[in-house]
């Protein structure tokens, strides 16, 4: 097991789930000595098809006129961060 006094490198990499397994689709590019643990935090990756999917989804429920709306408040950037208040 790894010495617990040298402070290992934090690395992100993609990883795909296979048979049971994290595989990385990488190179990970940093030693991690055999028997290390290490803490794993999953989040999924989307695809295009799901992003595609949640932007056509964005007007559903609203009227034509709510639609029409929300889309002069974007055209509009001197409208677009009034009554905010950022400190």
């Amino acid at each position: 097991m790894a010495n617990t006094k040298e402070k290992m490198q934090e690395k992100t990499c993609e990883a795909i789930f296979e048979k049971g397994v994290f595989r990385p689709l990488s190179s990970l590019e940093i030693v991690i000595p055999e028997g290390q643990r290490v803490k794993l935090i999953v989040e999924p990756i989307e695809f295009p098809d799901n992003i595609l999917k949640q932007a056509t989804s964005v007007y559903d429920g609203l009227s034509e006129e709510q639609i029409n709306e929300i889309e002069q408040i974007i055209l509009s950037r001197e409208n677009f961060f009034k009554g905010r208040n950022y400190k």
